[in-house]
């Protein structure tokens, strides 16, 4: 299994190794500045950021102010066709084919976050109708194409579910003309990092908006990989989720970088100035770690996949999580898949993934 693992983690050759940067003018705009005024930010870059991840996570009253928005008032639905939006050095021709001359319908709104990139200002989540008023926000993996996750989508519809399948900043149509693959989600750019996790949920928070307003009550959220890191702190900052599927979970952002197999670039342009220790206060303020007490203040119904030979987000570390809901008393069940991160993709554990996750999703919803 794992050398099945390390061989689909190499189909990918366009990694880019980028140095070190902290990124402190990404935090010009963030709420929670203790006495620096909008737009300064000081000349020593790791101090700022570390004590400002202290303050963001030292009190419920402090991360809900960093994770607070303003609603936006653009939502729109737009129709248009169907694209792939491949991370790959060279895009899968065949794939491109069968989605030419389809087309879907497409939720848009400007985010409340604003970055130096446009397109990745325009929010962006594909729209899967079903009757009923159940419906979830689903957030894909890290550098997913266009298509991940529509088959669930329809399998979910299937149940009566409505799906908002969430381009995460970064990603698909979001993604800036200056890179090929969703770099700059998870980078070695500290500042960035974070401002990219905060718009993930605010746009999250968003989407919870818009469905509100078609008068969807019963909702829920379903996130991988990095999706479910997001999922994560959108669920500890927002009362609406009552259904949560965490599909590999795991503890701090910084470990999965520094561990991980599939983010070796990125320890790569910054080891040799910074550790891992260091690294997880800088980044403590979008871990899921670091959230147990605000997720715990609202009841809801949750699911924890990981995989067995997981070389992405270790084994180990989807066990202390399971440790934390266990002694926060939360309502939740586990699944093991007998894969690694990658192979869950695959044949046959996509289905088995597929299927424990929308017979949670049906069963949850039924009796949340």
């Amino acid at each position: 299994m794992h050398d099945w693992e390390h061989r689909l983690t190499s189909v990918d050759n366009n990694r880019v190794v980028r140095p070190l940067e902290w990124g402190t003018e990404w935090a010009r705009d963030w709420p929670c500045r203790n006495g620096y005024a909008p737009g300064q930010v000081p000349e020593d870059g790791e101090k700022y950021l570390r004590d400002y991840n202290r303050r963001i996570i030292s009190s419920s009253s402090s991360s809900d102010e960093f994770y607070a928005y303003a609603r936006p008032t653009d939502f729109r639905l737009e129709r248009r066709e169907v694209q792939v939006f491949s991370t790959r050095e060279v895009p899968d021709p065949a794939l491109e084919e069968k989605v030419r001359g389809t087309s879907a319908d497409f939720l848009r709104f400007t985010s409340p976050v604003q970055t130096p990139y446009p397109e990745n200002n325009l929010v962006n989540a594909r729209w899967f109708p079903a009757r009923g008023r159940r419906a979830v926000v689903l957030l894909p993996h890290w550098n997913s194409d266009a298509l991940a996750y529509t088959g669930l989508c329809r399998v979910l519809n299937l149940l009566g579910i409505s799906v908002l399948r969430l381009s995460m900043p970064y990603h698909d149509i979001r993604r800036p003309a200056e890179i090929r693959r969703a770099d700059y989600a998870v980078s070695a750019n500290i500042g960035r990092t974070l401002d990219a996790s905060r718009q993930g949920v605010i746009d999250v928070r968003c989407c919870l908006d818009w469905l509100e307003d078609r008068g969807y009550r019963r909702l829920g959220i379903l996130g991988t990989s990095l999706g479910s890191c997001y999922a994560f702190l959108a669920c500890a900052h927002d009362p609406r989720i009552r259904v949560a599927a965490f599909n590999h979970a795991s503890t701090y952002v910084s470990d999965v970088v520094w561990h991980g197999q599939s983010t070796r670039h990125v320890r790569e342009g910054i080891e040799s100035r910074i550790d891992v220790d260091r690294l997880r206060q800088l980044w403590s303020a979008i871990s899921p770690m670091s959230y147990f007490e605000q997720f715990a203040r609202w009841p809801k119904k949750s699911l924890i996949v990981y995989a067995k030979y997981d070389l992405t987000f270790l084994p180990e570390f989807s066990h202390e999580v399971v440790k934390q809901f266990a002694r926060h008393h939360l309502d939740y069940k586990v699944v093991e898949l007998p894969c690694g991160h990658y192979t869950t993709g695959e044949a046959p554990y996509k289905y088995m993934d597929g299927w424990h996750l929308a017979s949670f999703m049906r069963t949850a919803f039924e009796s949340a």
